[in-house]
């Protein structure tokens, strides 16, 4: 453990280093440690949070995770103190080939904060395999003649294990002609050779029987035995000779079957059969070239049979054998050595590690999304890559402190009110020519926060509300919408609650914090409050919550709810009763009386029309429908009533109309009589007409007033909002310069504001007209919503 600790500082020391030079080369891992194979599930490999130096006391906040490079399940660690251990049995010969180390590149990740750390566990070899040969039994035909000295290939065992636990010797049993010998190659595994030590006589002998024992350098050794027969031919003197001992070949690992690789070329200067050449692949060809060339047997010629790929061997061994077809036949070994060239024929492979695929719109730039490692199984430039993003995203590949390993950070702010899903796409790229590439795509959430306000469509609301609206009814509903979700865009409703003065109507309204329905708990009286303004409050349900405020402004329509109201004339009892002399020598149109009444209403509401219900005599007095005069129409007879009764309806323009009635009785007296009571009477008369002249110039003039204040304040709410609204009147020719009150009503995309002049003698009003009309264009359609007129 302490050699191991030793090979992590000069490890960190090389990292170091290569990062102060600007090494190009690969960063090594960070920890390395070495187990045998076969080794118990759950034995520990080391501590990785202890050799790493982290702070012990810190662990409970960290976990430690296995990422990448132990896919077959081989190994676990313990998420909470970094133990690292064997988590399935480990056969060394099933997951590394040859004889260099055995490596396992592991990828640690730590969190909180996020740390990659590299770790390479060396299996290292135990002694669990004999050694073997391909055949058990092999026989070797040998001419009595051969030279003393002369070498026969035998095939090479093969063990399963490496280093001191592969074969070490070779082992002959005793005889008196042959003896093993041993060759050494650059290229295979040492081979046995079966040399004849002594001349051969077949007449003496013709059958050696031999074993051949290969031994492992293990402790205790284990073997493995060939039998081997020999047997003695008679004479064939000459065997074939190869031009070149060995053929070095170079071959693209993209050469197609059929193609022509090489040709071996054997000579014997024997004649007939001794002198014609056979080839053949010798004994220790693995069936790898087998599968991948076809030797012909007649010419050489060697061709490409199967699929080459660089990436699982770059190199073959061929060992060929030329033979003649002597009794007994001769043979000569050469061989061939065939290098394979890479070409880019692998795709980069892409491993994405994610953290998360989701990321809050609140994230700085900069934040860890996904760790990302590329490999490319080609080797040199076309196995060096390059790794890209889709465009137009707000993430971006940062290098990893290993080469072709990149970590997915946010490189810009997020909205997830402008972009609430990303799918990113990974390119990997290699140097090659053509170049190959790969691609990945990654789907990312953005999260919310809650960082918008609730917004209405339009403010100022206007509710236009007739009177007398029955209490608890529903007379506007408000809405806001909130770009955010779920509960940050849950939205609440209520009414910001005035002082509780006697102007304040907050009190006197109810609003359904959900749907923001708005109810009125009393009726409301047009004569008492023509308008009012209130606040509505919009809170979302984030945490911290937001809102916004809108305001609403109510006008109070009129409603024909006020009978009118009769000045003059006046009976003692209080009835709408007077008494009249009219001396009998007036002429035809004498002023007689005239009836004075108001209407508190406004508009038609509030317009009075007169006309005589009853009459004594329908030829002598006429009323002015419009001003309550009555004149007479003729001048007075010996033969007409001293005394004459007529009752007067006064109606108001009302959809239902509401009106009143008064009594008026005419006394016709002489004229002397007449103008002496018209001396007492005239002064009471005038003194009773000032006082409701008087009355009737203060109702009139209040009246107006408001009106007119209601006007203006209209006009300049629609300017503030365009600055191009305009209004005119139309002039009509029947107005008597006396303003009544309004009525407003809508007509297609115009409003209009219906006024009401006292009419003159025998105008009329044109059903339909816009005469006595506020044009208004109505902009506040366009601009702020549509305006509703309560009911």
């Amino acid at each position: 453990m302490d050699k191991d600790r030793q090979r992590c500082r000069w490890a960190y020391c090389w990292i170091a280093l290569c990062l102060l030079m600007h090494c190009d080369q690969p960063v090594s891992a960070q920890l390395r440690y070495s187990i045998p194979e076969e080794v118990k599930e759950g034995s520990q490999v080391g501590s990785i949070a202890k050799d790493l130096g982290l702070d012990v006391s810190s662990l409970e906040h960290r976990r430690f995770r296995i990422v990448s490079g132990s896919k077959d399940g081989f190994f676990q660690v313990n998420q909470n103190n970094g133990i690292l251990y064997v988590h399935k049995k480990i056969d060394r010969e099933e997951i590394c080939d040859g004889n260099g180390a055995c490596l396992l590149n592991l990828k640690i990740a730590v969190e909180n904060p996020l740390e990659v750390h590299y770790v390479e566990v060396e299996i290292t070899d135990v002694n669990d395999h004999f050694p073997s040969f391909p055949e058990k039994d092999l026989q070797i035909e040998v001419a009595e003649n051969t030279l003393k000295g002369t070498r026969f290939g035998l095939p090479t065992a093969r063990d399963s294990d490496v280093g001191i636990h592969s074969i070490r010797s070779y082992r002959l049993s005793q005889n008196d002609h042959f003896d093993i010998e041993i060759g050494d190659s650059e290229y295979v595994d040492k081979n046995p050779f079966l040399l004849l030590k002594k001349p051969l006589d077949r007449e003496i002998r013709d059958k050696h029987v031999l074993t051949l024992t290969a031994i492992d350098g293990g402790n205790p050794p284990k073997s493995g035995t060939l039998n081997i027969t020999v047997m003695v031919l008679d004479v064939n003197d000459n065997r074939p000779v190869c031009n070149r001992d060995t053929y070095t070949i170079t071959l693209k690992e993209n050469a197609s079957p059929g193609f022509s690789v090489t040709f071996v070329n054997a000579t014997d200067p024997d004649e007939g059969l001794n002198g014609e050449v056979e080839y053949a692949y010798g004994r220790n060809v693995q069936r790898k070239v087998h599968d991948v060339f076809e030797l012909n047997k007649v010419t050489g010629e060697i061709r490409v049979k199967g699929k080459i790929d660089f990436e699982e061997n770059d190199i073959f061994s061929l060992s060929i054998m030329a033979s003649d077809k002597g009794r007994p036949p001769l043979n000569t070994d050469c061989r061939v050595i065939i290098k394979i060239i890479d070409v880019n024929d692998n795709e980069p492979e892409i491993e994405v590690t994610s953290l998360s695929n989701t990321v809050s719109e609140d994230s700085k730039p900069g934040t860890v999304i996904s760790l990302i490692s590329i490999t490319d199984k080609d080797s040199g430039i076309n196995g060096k890559v390059v790794c890209s993003l889709s465009e137009s995203v707000p993430f971006e590949l940062k290098p990893y402190i290993q080469q072709n390993m990149y970590s997915l950070v946010t490189k810009d702010n997020l909205d997830r009110e402008v972009a609430s899903h990303y799918d990113i796409t990974v390119t990997a790229t290699d140097l090659g020519n053509p170049a190959l590439s790969a691609s990945k795509s990654l789907s990312i959430e953005v999260s919310d926060v809650n960082d918008n306000r609730p917004k209405f469509p339009h403010s100022p609301f206007e509710i236009y509300l007739f009177e007398n609206n029955p209490p608890g009814q529903s007379i506007f509903s408000v809405s806001a919408t909130d770009e955010d979700k779920n509960e940050n865009a849950h939205i609440t409703y209520h009414i910001i609650r005035g002082d509780q003065t006697q102007s304040d109507m907050t009190s006197f309204l109810n609003i359904n914090s959900e749907t923001g329905v708005i109810s009125a708990l009393k009726s409301f009286n047009f004569e008492t409050v023509k308008t009012f303004q209130f606040h509505v409050l919009a809170t979302d349900s984030g945490s911290p919550s937001l809102s916004s405020n809108v305001t609403v402004n109510v006008f109070i329509l009129d409603q024909n709810d006020n009978v009118p109201v009769i000045l003059y004339p006046v009976s003692a009892n209080g009835s709408a009763e007077g008494v009249e002399e009219i001396p009998r020598n007036v002429n035809a149109g004498h002023l007689v009386t005239k009836v004075r009444a108001y209407d508190a209403d406004i508009g038609y509401n509030g317009w009075l029309l007169f006309s005589l219900q009853e009459v004594s005599d329908h030829s002598l007095f006429g009323l002015d429908r419009y001003t309550g005069q009555i004149r007479t129409l003729r001048s007075f007879t010996e033969t007409d009533d001293a005394q004459h009764k007529l009752i007067i309806l006064v109606k108001d323009n009302g959809n239902i109309s509401l009106s009143a009635t008064a009594t008026v009785i005419f006394k016709v007296v002489e004229p002397k009589e007449a103008f002496a009571a018209s001396d007492v009477k005239h002064a009471i008369k005038n003194e009773e007409e000032n006082n409701v002249t008087f009355y009737l110039i203060i109702t009139l003039g209040s009246v107006s007033v408001l009106f007119v204040i209601s006007i203006i304040v209209l006009i300049v709410m629609q300017c503030s909002k365009s600055t191009d609204c305009s209004s005119k009147y139309l002039q009509d020719t029947n107005y008597d310069g006396t303003l009544c009150h309004s009525i407003q009503y809508r007509s297609g995309d115009k409003r209009y504001m219906l006024v009401g002049p006292r009419m003159s003698i025998g105008s009329t009003i044109v059903p339909g007209s816009n005469g006595n009309t506020l044009v208004i264009p109505d902009r506040r359609r366009r601009d702020s919503g549509e305006v509703r007129i309560a009911d």
